[in-house]
């Protein structure tokens, strides 16, 4: 594998394969918390199974976790490696005659969602490891919809994650397609693959931006 890496299109490859577990676990993690609009109860169980059963804890997580990393760090591999190998900038962007914005700034997107992912590991990932570990409380099935509603109260927290999830959108619009291209996979399903990862990389944002939204504009009244 360390040999494989070592190569540009090998680099995209594993990029694209992280890219794509991340994209199953996005639509995990949102059906998850759609479930705290439609159902608490059924929300906390969820997140209570998700926070204690050993093969998410001591498997799928640490899984997770490499998969982040491993796609942000050849992100950022290749980016320094196509700047190396542009001998000839442009002198200006005309339109859409060199590259989408998106294409272009795909480093940039990248690193704002890569931040948010460290605001978001902080106020849930962090705080379950207080929880359990450091302040070592009882289990307790039923806090997990109040604490999640409680961080969507402050207006500053709830517009940081509705731009990062526009953000999302953008990175999703240009990368997900481009998954399947750097697997070589060009044939008569492209143009439907194309068409399902532009309206996922809509859809799925959406549902976030409008979970946080509606916990902000419903706050639990102590």
């Amino acid at each position: 594998m360390s040999g494989l890496a070592k190569t540009s299109v090998a680099r995209k490859v594993v990029m694209a394969l992280s890219g794509l577990f991340l994209v199953l676990f996005l639509l995990l993690h949102v059906t998850i918390n759609l479930t705290s609009v439609i159902s608490p109860d059924t929300f906390n169980t969820m997140s209570h199974f998700m926070g204690y059963n050993p093969l998410v804890q001591f498997l799928m997580q640490p899984i997770l976790i490499a998969g982040v990393i491993v796609h942000f760090v050849m992100g950022i591999v290749l980016e320094i490696q196509n700047r190396k190998a542009r001998t000839v900038r442009y002198v200006k962007y005309a339109g859409g005659a060199n590259a989408p914005w998106v294409s272009r700034n795909m480093i940039f997107t990248g690193l704002v969602v890569l931040a948010f992912l460290g605001l978001h590991f902080y106020d849930f990932w962090i705080h379950e490891m207080n929880y359990k570990f450091v302040q070592a409380n009882p289990e307790d099935p039923t806090r997990y919809y109040a604490e999640t509603v409680e961080k969507f109260e402050p207006m500053w927290r709830t517009l940081i994650y509705v731009v990062s999830f526009v953000l999302l959108s953008l990175h999703l619009w240009h990368g997900f397609a481009s998954s399947f291209q750097s697997m070589g996979i060009n044939n008569k399903y492209s143009s439907g693959i194309r068409s399902f990862t532009r309206l996922y990389a809509i859809v799925i944002p959406l549902l976030f931006i409008f979970i946080a939204l509606y916990h902000h504009l419903n706050p639990i009244t102590h």
